[in-house]
């Protein structure tokens, strides 16, 4: 049985600092084994019930992925859209395409630009506090679509 779980969370790297949280917001509802939250946070969470808090570590191989070096790249300044001033740490896509990579700038030397590919998390732990608000079975329509469709699973989508 597939199901639907909903949580609230603060997401943090190895040194403790705060990256990201739902605190004061809505809480994250996803159907398990869809791909909608990293993997370490799906797997970790399979057996949750509502009311219960965790605390989840989640290496690189499970979040987003240990960093590739291949992903870092010095290109001409000339051949990327950006126009105007770039600064180290700004990031923009890489293509036209909507799935093309967001890059970062992490190093500028006259005409020459280094970016990086890699997701800004990858090769870091992270640690996941969750309070699991919800718990249901998957409805037969969330199955087809694959995605859930809100925490009571009424919510229709356009598929």
């Amino acid at each position: 049985m597939r199901r639907v779980v909903t949580f609230h969370y603060t997401l943090r790297d190895p040194s403790g600092r705060v990256l990201d949280t739902s605190a004061g917001g809505e809480p994250v509802t996803y159907l398990e084994g869809a791909g909608q939250v990293i993997d370490g946070v799906d797997e970790q969470l399979r057996a949750a019930v509502a009311g219960e808090k965790q605390r989840l570590v989640v290496p690189p191989a499970k979040a987003y992925g240990e960093r590739d070096p291949e992903q870092v790249q010095q290109v001409p300044r000339a051949q990327l859209p950006i126009d105007g001033e770039l600064h180290v740490g700004d990031q923009f896509q890489a293509g036209e395409d909507r799935f093309a990579p967001v890059v970062t700038v992490v190093h500028i030397e006259d005409d020459r630009v280094t970016l990086d590919a890699n997701h800004p998390l990858a090769g870091v732990e992270l640690t996941f506090d969750v309070e699991v608000v919800a718990v249901r079975r998957a409805t037969e329509a969330e199955l087809q679509h694959g995605h859930a469709h809100g925490g009571d699973g009424a919510a229709g989508c356009a598929e």
